[in-house]
């Protein structure tokens, strides 16, 4: 991914050049942490910004994570609410919140940055350090099928009832609560259980 190999000082999608804008550091708060790594979201939003500086659009981003030891979860590029990065000179005003469109997650192998010093939560970065800490996350691997699912025990007088009940239970307990079955599409040997985003062992008597 030519994202984590250089840094490309150009937007992600069309747009001008914008020479110079550096690279930037954007601290993840611990509660968008954890729902980064229990869900997918194509985009991270930072907010209460008052006093920090504003990256331009189309700026590389590590994104970090809060607090100490300090890691390198993400990568991305500055852009808008609406859709991908943007360039040009032709805005009135930035928008609230910021955007970061994320280009490369890491959240499962996050990357040491205990020597990357943060002034806020948006930190200009030189190029150096931004490169060599983008070149240590591991780029994505290719796409494969995986069959995951959720095993429920449900008492209730009709199938539909059940199903009812199934998707209440989903959404009040959620993946904090429930684990997930995953494996590759034909190697249902190879299953693994996932709680909190991280695999959970779900055999009592490994425990004893």
């Amino acid at each position: 991914m030519r994202e984590i190999s250089q840094l490309d000082d150009q937007p992600a999608t069309p747009g001008p050049a914008r020479p110079g804008t550096g690279a930037w550091a954007v601290v993840i708060p611990a509660q968008r942490y954890e729902a980064e790594r229990l869900f997918h979201h194509d985009t991270l939003e930072v907010t209460g910004l008052d006093g920090d500086p504003r990256p331009p659009y189309g700026a590389p981003v590590l994104v970090v994570t809060d607090g100490d030891p300090r890691f390198v979860v993400a990568l991305g590029r500055i852009g808008g609410a609406g859709g991908g990065v943007e360039g040009g000179e032709t805005r009135a005003a930035e928008p609230e919140p910021l955007v970061v469109h994320y280009t490369c997650r890491a959240f499962d192998e996050p990357v040491p940055a205990a020597a990357l010093r943060l002034t806020g939560t948006v930190t200009p970065v030189d190029v150096t350090t931004y490169r060599s800490l983008a070149s240590r996350l591991s780029p994505a691997g290719d796409r494969r099928a995986w069959l995951v699912s959720l095993d429920l025990p449900i008492e209730a007088p009709t199938a539909a009832e059940a199903v009812r009940l199934f998707w209440s239970y989903v959404r009040e307990l959620g993946p904090r609560e429930l684990p997930a079955f995953v494996y590759p599409s034909g190697n249902e040997l190879a299953m693994q259980a996932f709680v909190l985003g991280a695999e959970a062992n779900q055999d009592p008597e490994e425990d004893d």
